[in-house]
């Protein structure tokens, strides 16, 4: 085999473009996957940061993953194992209650009856509506999206083929909402609307309004108040890899393991992984992808180059305007990526003690989300301070302990704690992130404090991931985490542009398998798989 030549090139070793590599190589078709950095899995990624501590440096758990994925790829036979939290989240109050939710039978209606009875009875039936919707949204997730908008004939040429499977996909989603009958309504205001105003409806107690708005704006610069949270709340509590909807998981080893699986299912069905390759330029000839340059000056051919890393990256990085139409380039250019989250990674050397607590004893609450964040107004104030350029005084963290059910992390009696951070403006007002990131997680660890006391003396190390780093260490373009926000205007037939949602691009041969593609960010997997069957389907 030439090993400078290929039927596919993969930009980007991330979860996605292994995935796309693996389906690929079970199709026969000669693949290689060129990874930046030197460890495999973009986001979704273990490093040893510290002596004994296997850190999930970005993304933490596991839910969205297509069960499909899980099968056809054999993850499970490849080392993937995916370990169950129960309870699921624990959310403490200064006075010193809490909330714990989870999938044991009974659990969430005993908890929420301490705040109100009213509540408890209609947290059923929330979870029903959601359910029925995630019915119908998450088919939308294992199909290629519809180019359903009526654009210019002269931006694209779309053969009678692709015009008939977008109308049997838009037929398919007109009767999947025609079975929602009297909820259709709500379930319109949940796809489009704000999170605030929907789980003010719902429910009558702050601290489960709080709890469950934190789903909709982790990894959006957004209120809770603003159009389109709805959606991104709904996004967090599809998927079932763990055998249940919704239930979110550890993977055994960290998140890296994820992506070691799907690199081992790639690699046994032939593919090529090459780790610390940097792509300098997307090669084109005769106005068609046909290969890659590398920054050592190296070029790779191949008839598809296959992009798992954002737009930015992939179409004004690495090809010149020229090989673009102007219309094309402009909307790529629009595509919004602001960011306002942080990820501050830290080694303990025991537990957070939260009142009632037995220090170093492992309780139930420890294995879930950690959810600091009291109250909607908290998580409004929080955003305030963003919106004008400033880091939130109250930061509201989202907060694991992956330790608690994978002892295989840090060393015996020691813990790693992963902190999830709203809000953290990529752009500031005053000053730079570098000069500021360090203070920033000090306000952390002392919001934490309040509800733990011990943790500050238990910091054993630390790592700060602002907007900047997330950008500079995993190229993602403002430190977005979904290579471009899930606001309603870039998502279905509008991701990542619209009349492009169909995994091409404007360049022949040249196709886009990763999060800035449908149906977008989170550790799912579909965005890879759905772009190799186009790349299959074409040939």
């Amino acid at each position: 085999m030439d090993r400078n030549r290929y039927d596919c090139i993969v930009i980007g070793g991330g979860h996605n473009g292994l995935v796309t590599a693996a389906y690929l190589a079970r199709a026969g078709k000669q693949v290689c996957v060129l990874e930046r950095r030197h460890v495999l899995g973009g986001a979704c990624t273990t490093e040893n940061l510290w002596p004994g501590f296997k850190v999930s440096t970005a993304a933490y758990v596991v839910s969205l993953l297509l069960p499909e994925i899980i099968r056809d790829l054999q993850l499970k036979r490849h080392g993937l194992v995916i370990l169950p939290r129960s309870p699921s989240s624990f959310t403490p109050l200064p006075d010193g209650r809490s909330l714990l939710l989870g999938p044991e039978p009974g659990l969430n209606y005993r908890e929420i009856s301490k705040f109100s009875s009213r509540d408890a009875d209609a947290y059923e039936a929330y979870e029903t509506f959601l359910d029925r919707v995630a019915n119908v949204v998450e088919p939308l997730l294992n199909q290629v999206a519809p180019d359903a908008l009526p654009l210019p004939d002269d931006w694209r040429r779309v053969g009678v083929g692709k015009k008939l499977r977008d109308a049997r996909t838009l037929w398919n989603l007109y009767g999947a909402l025609a079975e929602l009958g009297s909820d259709l309504p709500a379930a319109i205001e949940l796809l489009a609307g704000a999170a605030r105003p929907i789980l003010e409806r719902w429910f009558e107690t702050d601290v489960l309004r709080a709890t469950l708005a934190t789903d909709a704006i982790i990894g959006a610069f957004e209120s809770i108040s603003a159009p389109g949270t709805g959606y991104v709340l709904l996004h967090h509590v599809m998927g079932s890899a763990t055998g249940k909807r919704g239930v979110w998981g550890y993977v055994q080893g960290g998140m890296g393991a994820l992506s070691d699986a799907i690199a081992a299912a790639a690699v046994a069905a032939g593919a090529e992984i090459r780790r610390e390759c940097e792509v300098a330029q997307i090669i084109t000839e005769k106005g068609a992808a046909r290969g890659v340059l590398l920054r050592d000056g190296a070029t790779l051919s191949a008839d598809v180059v296959a992009s798992s890393v954002d737009p930015h990256l992939t179409f004004e990085k690495f090809l010149s305007a020229e090989d673009l139409p102007a219309e094309f380039l402009q909307a790529v250019r629009r595509i919004d990526y602001r960011s306002a989250s942080a990820k501050v990674n830290v080694a303990l050397s025991e537990l957070p003690c939260f009142n009632g607590d037995v220090r170093g004893e492992l309780r139930p609450h420890h294995h879930g989300t950690i959810h600091i964040g009291p109250s909607i107004d908290y998580i409004e104030r929080a955003y305030d301070d963003a919106k004008y350029g400033r880091p939130s005084a109250e930061p509201v963290l989202e907060i694991t302990l992956p330790t608690s059910v994978d002892h295989t992390l840090a060393p015996e009696g020691q813990h790693v704690m992963s902190m999830f951070v709203q809000y953290a403006p990529y752009e500031l007002a005053e000053g730079t992130w570098d000069d500021q990131k360090e203070a920033f997680a000090d306000r952390c660890i002392e919001v934490l404090a309040r509800y733990a006391p011990n943790v500050p003396g238990a910091i054993l190390h630390r790592q700060v991931l602002t907007p900047l780093d997330l950008e500079r260490e995993y190229g993602l373009t403002g430190g977005n985490i979904f290579q471009g926000s899930m606001s309603l205007h870039q998502l279905f037939s509008m991701r990542p542009v619209p009349g492009w949602a169909d995994h091409r691009t404007p360049l022949p041969g040249l196709y886009l398998c990763g999060a800035a593609s449908h149906p977008g960010g989170g550790v799912m997997g579909a965005c890879g798989k759905n772009a190799a069957a186009e790349i299959l389907r074409d040939g």
